[in-house]
């Protein structure tokens, strides 16, 4: 039926007419370049199973990568949690990835400037490890008032947020009890 597509002949009715397809939910219904179509996901070098990354319900994905370049992201059958389904923010994640606005360096903007710097990641953890363990050794309280143990620091606090699942959340806090913090908390708690 290809070569017809052009003449009138291939017009959809007379194809639902000469298939037999009368309702024109078959193949009378597509037309050649719909049959010349074929779904990214079939080209694909291979797929790598990940979790969509917008909040803590951790739905599964599947990621299709070509050439090493994210060319679609879907649902994942075989997830528990989403059994394949994702909202409309996880379905648009290869948006995400692939966004040619996308901040792939870290930035840096000095107190009382006006402009970003770029900043090697390595220089930035450790700016951040520093002030953390300065920030706690200055605002250390280690007895209160009436000489009662407290053992906490108040210049600490942690939030965390809805896109982080139980087990990153647990770790937080950990990491912010053992440091002595007491302000913490989560956003998809508030």
């Amino acid at each position: 039926m290809a070569p017809r597509d052009s003449t009138f002949l291939g017009w959809p009715v007379l194809r639902q007419l000469a298939t037999g397809d009368l309702l024109g939910r078959g193949a009378a219904a597509t037309s050649r370049r719909t049959r010349e179509h074929q779904p990214r996901t079939v080209t694909a070098d291979r797929v790598v199973q990940s979790v969509c990354p917008y909040c803590a319900v951790g739905c599964g994905q599947k990621v299709f990568v070509k050439d090493e370049k994210v060319v679609q992201i879907e649902g994942d059958p075989d997830s528990p949690v989403s059994r394949g389904r994702l909202c409309p923010k996880g379905a648009a994640s290869e948006q995400l990835v692939n966004s040619p606005t996308r901040q792939t360096h870290v930035l840096y903007r000095a107190p009382g400037a006006t402009e970003f710097r770029r900043m090697d990641r390595d220089e930035a953890l450790d700016m951040v490890a520093d002030r953390f363990v300065r920030s706690r050794a200055d605002t250390w309280q280690e007895l209160d008032d009436r000489g009662r143990r407290l053992r906490r620091t108040m210049g600490i606090a942690s939030l965390g947020g809805a896109t982080l699942d139980n087990e990153e959340n647990y770790l937080m806090k950990k990491l912010f009890t053992a440091a002595g913090a007491i302000q913490i908390e989560n956003q998809a708690r508030i």
